[in-house]
């Protein structure tokens, strides 16, 4: 495979963001007290389902009280 050919302008941005999101829903994931289901099944959404996982958790499993 050819490393030359791959557009890294492209993609960095893209995993920057990814990262960055997986991040802050690991963080918000750690200080929240209650979530829509046990935090051990949403830590792998959000770690396995990348940008989708970061976005899925933030819709619906944080609890608002």
């Amino acid at each position: 495979m050819d490393f030359d050919s791959i557009p890294w302008m492209l993609i960095l941005p893209i995993a920057v963001i990814q990262f960055v999101l997986m991040l802050v829903a690991i963080i918000d994931l750690i200080r929240v007290k209650n979530t829509n289901g046990p935090k051990w099944l949403w830590a792998i959404i959000i770690i396995l389902g990348s940008i989708i996982g970061s976005i899925i958790y933030f819709i619906v499993g944080r609890r608002n009280e």
